[in-house]
């Protein structure tokens, strides 16, 4: 079920759109789907085309699809057809798809000689758009997917973060901890992809300068099992032993207070970079990293802070 709130949802997108007829019907020419205007615009025609027209989108932040999931939903569209059209837009003579990748797989799958489609104009910025609010309502994209779309929209079309949290429903703070996951190395981004890793233990790896730290505290996790918790602990003793702790290699560290390490992974969670807190006795100092004048300027100002 589509999660209310996601930037423009795809309610509006799609409309009442009709069920297309599963294989065997009678074929449909052209239905239109019912509008509160009296005039309908032709672009929100449901037209029957051939398969063969349409092509995936180059801007599909998604990459993985399961072949058991698509084998389901297949046996689902020769059951009941497609219930919601393909969303495309005209490209160099073909048809291209801003939604329903996932539908045009299927019917591949099963042969389909044609398909329903809606045509839409749309420019890449917007077709990226609506491909990761599909995918994000549909909770389709896993962790690194979803980062590397929200990357994509900041690079190539000069988005800011707060910009990018306002077109796709979250939080800045939410769109800033999923960015942060692109600073892992790779092998561990593949972890995560494959959910080998979760969220929450990328988050504590993050904690790590140095990146053989961060794939040997991966390697650990994966060894032993370990949960989020356990892996806060282990990441402590590697920080003693990096370089600016000053700590000699293979001293192991006293346990942090288990609430200055609560504070400080709410701390990293709410201005998503990398914080060190440190706390003796009613002492201490706390560190906030940045790795840009533009995020420096996106913590100031989630600390309230103008910047002259």
């Amino acid at each position: 079920m589509a999660k209310p709130g996601l930037g423009r949802g795809l309610g509006a997108l799609l409309g009442g759109s009709p069920i297309a007829k599963p294989p065997g019907a009678p074929p449909a020419t052209t239905t239109t789907v019912p509008a509160a205007a009296p005039a309908l615009d032709m672009r929100e025609r449901v037209q029957r085309v051939p398969l063969t027209r349409v092509r995936p989108c180059p801007f599909q932040p998604r990459k993985e699809f399961s072949a058991e999931a698509l084998r389901e939903l297949a046996d689902s569209i020769k059951e009941q057809g497609i219930v919601q059209p393909l969303i495309v837009r005209e490209q160099n003579g073909h048809l291209e798809l801003i939604a329903g990748e996932r539908r045009w797989r299927a019917a591949q799958l099963l042969g389909l000689a044609e398909v329903p489609v809606i045509v839409r104009e749309a420019d890449d910025r917007a077709v990226l758009e609506l491909a990761l609010i599909e995918n994000l309502q549909r909770e389709n994209l896993n962790p690194m997917e979803e980062a590397q779309g929200y990357a994509q929209l900041i690079q190539q079309f000069q988005l800011k973060q707060d910009e990018v949290a306002a077109k796709v429903g979250k939080s800045r703070a939410a769109i800033a901890n999923s960015l942060r996951l692109l600073k892992l190395g790779l092998p561990i981004q593949d972890f995560i992809r494959h959910g080998q890793l979760s969220v929450g233990h990328a988050k504590v790896i993050l904690s790590l300068a140095d990146e053989k730290q961060q794939k040997l505290a991966a390697d650990r996790i994966l060894k032993e099992g370990l949960n989020v918790r356990q892996t806060e602990v282990l990441v402590e003793k590697l920080q003693a032993r990096e370089p600016h702790t000053g700590a000699r290699p293979g001293l192991t560290p006293l346990t942090k207070d288990t609430h200055v390490t609560d504070l400080e992974n709410r701390l990293r969670e709410r201005l998503g970079t990398k914080v060190h807190l440190r706390y003796a006795q009613g002492k201490g100092a706390l560190e906030i990293a940045f790795f840009s004048d533009d995020e420096l300027e996106r913590v100031l100002e989630i600390l309230g802070v103008k910047a002259d």
